[in-house]
């Protein structure tokens, strides 16, 4: 059996590196705190109260695109989830992220880590500290998938300040500007799909 087994606690050094088939058999209580990006584990920060507010509202609001949605189109499946793995790719070396939200083709539960071509939409929350990773390395990361479309959120000490949202440009490989929300400015977002903002909830994350 590989030594990665042995290895997979916080306290241990990486010793090869993680492969899609060596992630499947590690421990699901290790991957939960860990992203792989290209072979390697990556910590993933332990979210503040705020950001995991913001992300369990904007689930709902997708939750709910998605459902009406499916009532117009009903030849269409949609879920949406948060905190879940994705394979981005495989080769040379697997790169494997948790976006906080993400809106995507049905696929079923066994499926695991999901792959990245079922994914219409990737919401990441922006951290304080993770700033460079969620503005350069996940959105080129997730264009390089084929991700469409690519949100960031802004999070005060107790609202979403703003939704830059983001589009694939699939000729030039990377990701435009589509337009920039904030509170007041606008209240629903027309692509993949349409869905309603709510900023009343955006607010007062923390009582």
């Amino acid at each position: 059996m590989s030594a990665i087994f042995d290895w997979a606690r916080p306290e241990n050094i990486q010793p090869e590196p993680i492969t899609l088939e060596i992630w499947r058999e590690l421990p699901e209580e290790f991957c939960r705190l860990v992203e792989v990006v290209n072979g390697d584990a990556v910590r993933a920060e332990s979210p503040s109260r705020a950001h995991q507010k913001a992300v369990h509202r904007l689930l709902t609001m997708l939750e709910a695109a998605a459902r009406d949605h499916m009532v117009e189109d009903p030849s269409v499946c949609l879920d949406a989830n948060q905190d879940f793995d994705v394979v981005l790719w495989e080769a040379p070396r697997a790169t494997i992220r948790r976006p906080d939200v993400a809106l995507f083709e049905c696929v079923p539960a066994e499926v695991r880590p999901v792959p990245a071509w079922h994914l219409k939409l990737v919401v990441e929350v922006i951290s304080p500290s993770h700033i460079k990773t969620d503005r350069l390395e996940k959105m080129s990361e997730y264009a390089a998938a084929g991700i469409p479309w690519y949100w960031l959120v802004s999070v005060s000490d107790s609202e979403v300040t703003a939704i830059e949202t983001f589009g694939l440009d699939h000729s030039a490989g990377h990701y435009r500007p589509a337009q920039t929300l904030k509170p007041g400015t606008g209240f629903a977002i027309e692509l993949p799909i349409r869905i309603q903002l709510d900023w009343e909830q955006l607010t007062n994350l923390i009582l």
